[in-house]
């Protein structure tokens, strides 16, 4: 399941197909093991309470049709037709859908945003030309601020149904799968084996997420293969033995006979009928695992099938078995001999189906992380060759214990598939919703056509959401309590955030005062390399000035580094680094600027630090080759030939060079890319460049020639300056900060910095324990925000 295989092709047909069946066949195990093992809860959770099963089969026939057409437009129509090729460079996912709105609208609420972020080979748009109805849209959206922070909050509130999805499916998948045992025990000794055999499969499955889905990921398919192949196998056997009219049951006359009998019933049983598509939300989700063609197979010609059979064979023999009305469940419809078997099946299919969603709950808190919507937390690794697998100790362990509270708790399955229906449904308005604005801004379709599927797959979507809903105290309270708490988590981190960005922004100090310090100031530079962490892609940090009042000394090798988010699933390595100079070349100051997208992996301390170490290197030696101020001579007059044109270069393994000029505006919204230096104009250079093929840890420094001119011999000290300060060692220099609401602030604005925001700080992880800095090469400033 690597990504870049998924996305390769071969060039011959044959292996093209050949690659394509087995990323289908690899895409069972992880994209469609929830919807997979949703037969088992569906009708048992639609006659649950709200209609019963009656001797005309209209009630079952009813749900047959509903379940049948909802399979079809939601995920068939919808999701493998349409919101599939709404992917971000081969990514799918709310967070997907929102970056390509922020690469074609200007909505983002992240705050230091640059132009050169434009020139990533990810960040790609649409080439179709601009329609004037789409500019029209777009225009809408960035002339009003409020609707960028409600887009926001639209997305963290998909966000937060999935993470409540990820509590709700374990505890309803496994539940459903353990409860049939109520077929071989007594009503008294079921009650009392199911909770605990639920929730040891539980403790077990979150126990074994610290190794990883790769380590197991092997068995994941052949399962939901094995699974598949089983439910439509007693499908088929259950329409040809029992009722083999049942397909009549298909046409979408039986929903309006449904309807006509069940009226105001009928409707409130939608609430477990949705329970069918559960899952379907996935298929985009794990897009940049597989491929388009690889997931529309998997569904079309498999999954999709086998769903429809294994409903259709259960209500084929309800139709026929009456006296089971009060216990409708899966396993009734299963011959007694193959019970045990099957039992053993759906046990491990709910496994896999968990697993699943656990999974896409850590790659989406991580995401949000990312763009500065969540609080730290751990991100583990799991494999070095599969792409996105990881592993987030504190999320992992409460996942555990909220999904053992939900079993325990609501112990039916009614109230579980209440609330998880409704986060499903929450979830499908989200995408809904975000795809109708990728139609008309990034396909640049006529908003008639986005209006169409807004309406059209929105008004199904309410349908159902609206059934849920009414559920409130039924269950439905759950999904809405727990998206309300996040969401208030993740708006208040980002808002805390932005807000000490602005601080950071307006208290910034001057080049001129860093150049100033000296000697004659009692200011020395001691060996080694200071890494300054800012979030500013321009001019000096405030807590740098903090710094050196307090302690009047700083290394002589003087690197100020961003690390920033973009709005693209990730940044190629070779585009990863932005460096350049802070002041002339004697005072050994550089900035770096280092971008990643929203799926990327971080690097660890010591491996980032040997490879800014030598995209360093490569950087001055380009930077010496390259007259610095030959472009602006051009254009200055004599006068101003001193002042100096700083740029930042892109240092990577690129295939081809390329320099683009780019007018700065350093507001709130837009960053500069240059560093506010003394010069003609504000203007900053991106250039790619070449740097040696093989990469290593400590750069090399040829042997002095006597011939060497003055601008080699320059570049040649300050390589052997570099060297020496990273032989000398390198500190961190990171700010410990406090924030506190400005006097005069709302009494919500206090609440939610002075106490909200500084809960969760001292709460989750440092800057230091994120990049898993070493306490001896570490430095804290102090620093108090007041926003």
């Amino acid at each position: 399941m690597d990504l870049d295989h998924g996305k390769c092709w071969a060039n011959s047909k044959k292996d093209s197909w050949r690659t394509t069946l087995l990323l289908a066949y690899q895409s069972l195990g992880v994209v469609y093991g929830d919807l997979s093992i949703s037969p088992l809860y569906v009708y048992k959770s639609t006659f649950a309470e709200d209609i019963h099963h009656s001797e005309t089969n209209e009630e079952i026939f009813g749900v047959l049709s509903f379940i049948f057409w909802t399979l079809t437009l939601v995920p068939l129509f919808k999701y493998v037709f349409i919101v599939l090729r709404a992917d971000d460079n081969g990514e799918g996912g709310t967070f997907a859908l929102y970056s390509s709105i922020c690469r074609h609208a200007k909505v983002s609420l992240l705050p230091n945003r640059q132009v050169a972020d434009e020139l990533l080979s990810t960040y790609k748009l649409e080439q179709s030309p601009d329609r004037e109805y789409s500019s029209k849209v777009r225009m809408l959206l960035e002339k009003y601020k409020f609707l960028h922070t409600a887009l926001l909050i639209l997305v963290l509130l998909g966000t937060c149904m999935v993470i409540g999805d990820g509590i709700l499916t374990p505890a309803i998948s496994v539940f459903s799968a353990v409860s049939g045992l109520e077929l071989s025990m007594s009503k008294d000794h079921h009650q009392y084996a199911v909770i605990p055999i639920t929730c040891f499969i539980l403790v077990c499955l979150f126990a074994l997420q610290h190794y990883g889905t790769h380590r197991v990921g092997s068995f994941f398919a052949p399962i939901v293969l094995l699974w598949l192949i089983c439910i439509s196998a007693l499908g088929l056997y259950n329409i040809i033995w029992w009722n083999p009219h049942v397909y009549q049951a298909l046409s979408p006359y039986y929903m309006l006979k449904f309807f006509r009998k069940t009226k105001k019933q009928g409707w409130l049983s939608l609430g477990g009928i949705l329970l069918c598509i559960t899952g379907s939300e996935a298929m985009f989700a794990d897009l940049g695992h597989f491929s388009y063609a690889a997931i529309q197979i998997a569904f079309t010609f498999l999954v999709y099938p086998a769903l429809i059979l294994a409903y259709m064979g259960q209500a084929a023999y309800l139709s026929k078995h009456h006296q089971n009305a009060d216990s409708i469940s899966y396993y009734v419809s299963v011959p007694e001999s193959l019970r045990w078997p099957v039992l053993a099946i759906a046990i491990l299919a709910s496994v896999v189906g968990s697993q699943a969603i656990i999974s896409g709950t850590f790659s989406i808190i991580n995401q949000s992380q990312s763009l500065s919507c969540f609080p730290r937390v751990k991100v583990v690794h799991t494999s070095d060759k599969i792409h996105g697998q990881i592993y987030i100790p504190e999320i992992n362990w409460m996942l555990m214990i909220l999904c053992i509270a939900v079993t325990i708790g609501f112990r039916d399955i009614k109230h579980m598939g209440n609330a998880s229906g409704l986060a499903v449904m929450a979830v499908m308005l989200v995408t809904t919703c975000l795809t109708s604005l990728v139609i008309v801004l990034c396909w640049h379709k006529p908003p008639i056509i986005a209006l169409v599927f807004l309406f059209f797959f929105g008004s199904i979507e309410l349908l159902y959401f609206s059934a849920s809903l009414v559920k409130f105290r039924e269950g439905a309270w759950l999904p809405i309590l727990l998206a309300l708490l996040l969401v208030t988590i993740m708006f208040v981190w980002h808002y805390a955030t932005i807000k000490k960005y602005e601080y950071d922004l307006h208290n910034k100090v001057s080049l001129e005062w860093l150049l100033a310090l000296g000697p004659t100031l009692g200011i020395c530079r001691v060996p080694g390399i200071g890494l300054v962490f800012t979030d500013l892609t321009s001019g000096i940090p405030a807590n740098f000035s903090r710094f050196v009042t307090n302690l009047p000394a700083f290394h002589r090798i003087l690197v100020f580094v961003c690390v920033k988010s973009v709005p693209v699933p990730f940044v190629p390595p070779a585009e990863r680094y932005l460096l350049g100079r802070v002041g002339p070349a004697s005072h050994r100051s550089y900035r770096c600027i280092v971008r990643y997208g929203y799926r990327d992996v971080h690097q660890d301390v010591d491996s980032f630090e040997s490879d800014l170490v030598q995209r360093l290197a490569d950087f001055i030696r380009y930077d010496w080759c390259h007259p610095r101020a030959s472009c602006a001579e051009d254009h200055a007059s004599a006068s101003d030939q001193s002042s100096v044109k700083h740029r930042l270069s892109a240092v990577g393994n690129a295939e081809f060079s390329r320099t683009s000029v780019f007018e700065v505006d350093e507001n709130m919204n837009q960053v500069s890319v240059s560093f506010g230096f003394q010069t003609v104009e504000s203007i900053g250079d991106i250039i790619e460049m070449n740097p040696p093929k093989e990469r290593r840890v400590r750069f090399a420094i040829d042997d002095q020639d006597e011939s060497e001119s003055p601008t080699e011999f320059e570049m040649r000290q300050e390589l052997e300056d570099l060297l020496a300060g990273q032989q000398s060692g390198t500190a961190f220099i990171l700010g410990h900060s406090h924030v506190k609401a400005k006097q005069g602030s709302s009494i919500m604005k206090r609440l939610a910095i002075n106490f909200g925001y500084n809960f969760l700080r001292r709460n989750c992880r440092g800057p230091h324990v994120v990049l898993k800095v070493p306490p001896a090469s570490l430095l804290e400033v102090g620093m108090v925000y007041v926003v």
